[in-house]
């Protein structure tokens, strides 16, 4: 099956991080047939290097150049405008995908062609990649992801591949947090989803992340991604007020506690 791998990178990004990224997509046991990746604005000349050499050595490397940041929802909308293929295959770019990764994910949709969405289970480590902090697992079948669904976001982003037709359909990424706007908005127009057992992916976690997730701006936008979802129908008004209290709690405790909770409830 053909598929495009689709990632997008801002100047921020670490470019060793972003090379070991890439040389895992180019590692494959199933080659991808194109890599679109979207500059989410200007890049710093570290960045801009990286992705010259990679496209000097692999032709199916496609940059895609947007003239100012826009944050990665639009950076990928923009991309998949350039996914010449149905099948999309997810990556962050400071991640490392498992040789296998695409190939396990193609055997599935092979096998189960009704499917719309298949992520995995992730490994998270901070640091060494060796050293494995956390590993985040998540439901197999539909019937559980959309129970899921109803409380946390369903798939791991990082991990996901997807058919390009079916994320359109509901109008591409929207939002923020934009994953999990996405999923619910796919489940509401009967997507099939299914979550591989076990891990495709190395997570690169650490402490500034657990602070980036702390704050007002991200209560703010958990609340309005909750309502939405209510106004959707997707939740009743009990798992509406339920779901933004255990968030704002989450999002104003202090970083050590929320870290804590993090390793040893949210993950497993």
């Amino acid at each position: 099956m053909y598929f495009s791998v689709l990632l997008s990178v801002y100047k921020k990004e670490n470019p060793v991080y972003f090379s070991q990224s890439l040389d895992s997509i180019f590692s494959q046991t199933s080659f991808p047939d194109e890599v679109i990746l979207v500059k989410d604005g200007p890049l710093t000349s570290e960045l801009e290097q990286v992705i010259i050499q990679y496209q000097l050595k692999y032709s199916v490397l496609k940059v895609v150049s947007l003239p100012v940041n826009q944050g990665l929802g639009k950076a990928l909308n923009e991309g998949l405008k350039y996914c010449s293929y149905d099948l999309i295959a997810r990556m962050d770019t400071d991640d490392m995908a498992k040789p296998d990764r695409f190939e396990k994910q193609i055997n599935i949709f092979e096998k189960y062609p009704d499917i719309d969405v298949c992520s995995s289970w992730i490994e998270e480590f901070e640091g060494n990649m060796n050293t494995i902090t956390a590993i985040k697992k998540l439901p197999e079948h539909h019937y559980d992801i959309l129970k899921y669904a109803k409380h946390r976001c369903p798939i791991n982003h990082p991990a996901v591949m997807y058919r390009k037709e079916a994320v359109l359909r509901v109008g591409g990424y929207s939002g923020f947090p934009e994953d999990y706007c996405l999923w619910v908005k796919m489940l509401l127009d009967g997507a099939l989803f299914y979550n591989i057992q076990e891990s495709l992916l190395l997570f690169r976690f650490s402490h500034d992340m657990i602070k980036r997730r702390g704050g007002w701006r991200y209560a703010v936008a958990d609340i309005k991604s909750q309502i939405s979802f209510y106004q959707l129908g997707f939740v009743n008004v009990f798992t509406l007020f339920y779901n933004i209290i255990i968030r704002l709690i989450m999002r104003i405790i202090p970083n050590s506690i929320r870290s804590a909770i993090y390793k040893k409830i949210l993950r497993k």
